[in-house]
């Protein structure tokens, strides 16, 4: 499933490289913060101030919306236990509010939530603010930095070695 949604449409990109491993950089960026359930919509409002600014700041716009599904039902618990960790470091609060375990059983309490699609985002984004506050927010900050520019030169790399093993293939047999 991850290479059919997340490699696939990384390698099958006709522009530049760059382009493309922006749209991985992006997609990462976002998904490595506390937003789940608005992540592609501001993947999108990206990709459109990226276009109004020039031609150097535009990604693949569907690369970056898929990479955005790194977090998910299974990742996110996991992944916002360590921005808030991470947070509380940064903000020189050492103390533990509680494990890992009760962590996840409040999250899964929001995540529970059954109203429309505005309504459950208020209710997600108010409750996260009310359990865990600015710490998860700062704490998401660093992650977000280095995974997407990890993302960004990783999958530069792959495109540009994909494009050249093609590239000699097609040479090899003409």
């Amino acid at each position: 499933m991850f290479r059919y949604r997340l490699l696939i449409p990384v390698l099958r990109g006709k522009r530049e490289p760059e382009h493309t491993a922006r749209g991985v950089f992006v997609g990462l960026l976002v998904a490595l913060t506390p937003t789940v359930g608005v992540q592609m919509p501001i993947v999108l409002l990206l990709w459109l101030a990226g276009r109004a600014i020039g031609r150097s700041w535009d990604f693949n716009l569907i690369v970056g919306m898929a990479w955005t599904w790194v977090t998910n039902l299974v990742t996110v618990p996991p992944l916002y236990y360590g921005f808030l960790v991470t947070g509380e470091i940064m903000m020189g609060r050492w103390e533990q509010r509680g494990g890992y375990g009760d962590f996840q059983t409040s999250l899964d309490g929001l995540l529970a939530t059954d109203t429309g699609p505005l309504e459950t985002l208020w209710v997600y984004v108010a409750g996260i603010f009310e359990l865990w506050g600015v710490p998860m927010f700062v704490g998401c900050i660093p992650w977000a930095i280095v995974g997407s520019w990890v993302g960004y030169r990783w999958s530069l790399g792959m495109i540009r070695r994909f494009r050249l093993r093609r590239m000699q293939k097609e040479l090899s047999r003409g």
